[in-house]
């Protein structure tokens, strides 16, 4: 049994904001509420309808989408705003699925505002319950804090009901802990629903963020990293999948094919049970 992390204190489960908190008006969406649940909300995250059908009929609520998976699905590269208009489709195209969807925008694949706000009008029409909003930006650099936040306002302003996740992606760049702290709170007062560190994994330091967070931290799920039980215990309230189920299919793929090529055993590398083609094709509609 794996013991849960120590840590310089338990954090308690924020509570559900009310309408005077950061990201919140008069009341909580649907996709709002699960991230104040009794366990954090585990979002996988899909690259296409198949995928996104599939872990809907798993039993998850929710469901994200990879901008890496969108891109390289396409042979375009990720965080590059190379993808706005497939995006966009994939919102069209999911949007009306029994499930409540959260899109990957990148950083909202423009520097203005305005823009950005337009995009994210045009993708709760076609039914986003969320978006993600980065402020990596392609060259490594981190997008200066007032411009991000300035975005964050503008989306909240043309779409109340969307929740905003603001990533930063300060550890992924390796960043001061204090830059992370000091750019979710100005995310947290421009109107962020979420706040979401990607790259962090150390317990103690989850620890302090959720201590200084008004709304539900977001952290990035790596084999490696704490498990969801460890997760929970440290006050994190959603928990992402990001990538890692693209590129998982990805090697499953690949490890297959050579199998086969090469008169190996196929049953030991791959899943116990692979969705049969009739069952794919029932995804379509």
């Amino acid at each position: 049994m794996t013991s849960a992390p120590r840590t310089p204190h338990m954090p308690p489960a924020p509570q559900p904001p009310t309408a005077a908190s950061p990201g919140t008006h008069t009341a909580l969406s649907p996709f709002a509420r699960l991230h104040h649940e009794s366990v954090p909300l585990l979002l996988p995250n899909a690259w296409d309808h198949a995928s996104a059908a599939a872990l809907a009929a798993a039993g998850f609520p929710a469901v994200g989408t990879t901008s890496l998976g969108v891109a390289a699905a396409l042979g375009l590269p990720d965080g590059a705003a190379a993808t706005v208009g497939a995006t966009v489709a994939l919102t069209r195209r999911l949007g009306s699925g029994p499930f409540l969807l959260s899109v990957d925008a990148e950083g909202g694949f423009s520097d203005d505002p305005e823009e950005v706000a337009a995009l994210a009008v045009e993708l709760y029409e076609a039914g986003a319950a969320g978006i993600n909003l980065e402020d990596g930006r392609p060259d490594g650099t981190l997008t200066p804090v007032e411009a991000h936040a300035a975005k964050i306002t503008a989306v909240k302003a043309a779409v109340p009901g969307l929740f905003v996740n603001a990533r930063t992606d300060t550890h992924w760049l390796g960043r001061a802990r204090e830059e992370t702290a000091t750019r979710l709170a100005v995310y947290e007062r421009a109107g962020a629903g979420g706040a979401f560190v990607p790259g962090l994994a150390d317990p103690e330091a989850i620890a302090a963020l959720t201590a200084t967070l008004v709304v539900p931290l977001n952290i990035l799920y790596t084999p490696t990293g704490p498990t969801l039980p460890e997760l929970t215990a440290l006050g994190v309230r959603r928990v992402s999948l990001g990538s890692l189920l693209y590129r998982t299919a990805l090697a499953a793929a690949v490890t297959t094919a050579t199998a086969v090529r090469d008169g190996r055993p196929t049953e030991p590398k791959i899943p116990s049970r692979i969705p049969s083609y009739a069952e794919v094709q029932g995804y379509s509609h």
